[in-house]
């Protein structure tokens, strides 16, 4: 049996470790939406169409359903520490390698980030149900924070950052790589204190296939429509706030104001949470609130700031919810890691089809009403399954969860050898 370091707990530097965690989900959105801004400058480089363009969208999602599948297999054979590490070393080449060239670096570098990003939205989770397990919901909220704050900041200064250099919006994405340095730098004392999944987590006490189980399928799907409607709305929006006679410069400034709404939930959610029996409410609120904000913008575009905030609100929700939903049902480290690939995978794949298919409705039917009445039919969805994966039950536990409301049964005590 592999050698277990006597260090596993994260006690006496708690600080250091949750730092390097706020660190790496600083990187897990930016390098992505930092790049929209840019596009047209892109393409009037690049001679890029618009579906070409739109693939810079969709790639890393793509990137993210693929990788997803492999990312606990890895943390299991090298360990979440070195795995995460791995994770920023991938997004800092891909940074790298989208500045260098033509298209084909620009879409190969792009991969490799989706390939990096990946990583670390698997493992994030699962590293929190074995290091924080009383803690999960509150530094779930505190990393989509972060995650959602470093998002909107690079939207905001990818163009003057742009105009700063003759490279442009090279230079412009070239700067996101501070990023993932960064948290490779407050990553490295973790490399030699902890262990691999594998070697601190017991196998479960009532072992199950894990895609055959219901529950593991409704945070999956809870996941998956989140952030389906999600990068639906990052894609379309403008384009949706400009034909409802929106300026240029207001809807962007709007699209904006929903990256900034998304990360609101994270200020106050894991304090709800907490004093709740389950998470079936706050599951089926979140839904029901980017409901009515797809309702309204059919209905009542001209009070696009009221729907966008709810949109906002109730997304960023509902990540919250879905990542929190990985720690809370599964029943130790190992199995968190396995839903966490699962529900992304699924979820992210699903979510891929979204800008393409809302796209390819508005084209067909001159008009976004049918479209956005798809993603309020799936919100309605998203609410019902809100309701069974919120409820307190753990994956091949039989029975309600004896865990703390708001937090996870306490995992095995590791072998130790």
């Amino acid at each position: 049996m592999p050698h277990v370091s006597s260090s596993t707990s994260p006690a006496g530097r708690p600080a250091l470790l949750i730092l390097g965690i706020l660190c790496i989900a600083m990187a897990l959105r930016a390098p992505f939406t930092g790049v929209p801004p840019l596009m047209g400058l892109i393409r009037g480089e690049l001679g890029l169409s618009s579906a070409a363009a739109g693939m810079l969208i969709t790639l890393p999602l793509l990137a993210f359903a693929v990788v997803s599948l492999f990312a606990a297999g890895l943390a299991r054979r090298f360990g979440l520490e070195r795995t995460l590490f791995a994770a920023m070393l991938l997004v800092s080449l891909g940074i790298a390698l989208r500045t260098q060239g033509g298209a084909g670096g620009l879409y190969a570098g792009t991969a490799v980030i989706g390939a990096g990003i990946a990583l670390g939205n698997v493992l994030l989770p699962s590293l929190l149900k074995r290091d924080f397990p009383q803690r999960v919901a509150g530094l779930t909220s505190a990393y989509v924070l972060t995650m959602g704050l470093a998002a909107g900041l690079a939207s905001a200064v990818a163009i003057p950052l742009a105009g700063l250099s003759d490279g442009g919006w090279r230079f412009s994405t070239l700067c996101m790589l501070a990023l993932p340095l960064i948290s490779l730098l407050l990553w490295v004392p973790q490399l030699a204190n902890h262990t691999p999944p594998a070697a601190t987590t017991a196998h479960a006490p009532h072992g199950v296939r894990l895609w055959q189980s219901p529950l593991a399928w409704q945070v999956t799907l809870y996941l998956g429509i989140n952030s389906f409607v999600f990068y639906v709305a990052v894609s379309w929006l403008p384009a949706i706030l400009l034909d409802a006679g929106y300026t240029a410069e207001r809807a962007g400034s709007l699209h904006g104001f929903l990256q900034l709404a998304s990360s609101v939930p994270a200020l106050f959610l894991a304090p709800v949470l907490r004093r709740l029996k389950d998470q079936r409410g706050a599951a089926f609120c979140a839904a029901a609130a980017s409901l009515v904000a797809f309702v309204g913008l059919i209905a009542v575009p001209t009070w696009g700031a009221l729907w966008i905030a709810l949109l906002g609100l109730g997304t960023g929700a509902g990540i919250i919810l879905g990542l929190a939903f990985v720690g809370l049902r599964a029943s130790h480290a190992q199995q968190a890691a396995a839903l966490s690939g699962m529900a992304q995978c699924v979820g992210y794949l699903f979510a891929a089809t979204g800008p393409a298919l809302v796209g390819g409705l508005h084209d067909r039917l001159d008009g976004w009403g049918v479209a956005l009445g798809v993603c309020a039919a799936l919100c309605a969805i998203m609410a019902i399954a809100g309701l069974y994966a919120g409820r307190a039950i753990q994956i091949g536990r039989p029975g309600p969860s004896t865990a703390a409301p708001g937090s996870p049964a306490r995992p095995p005590r590791a072998r130790q050898s």
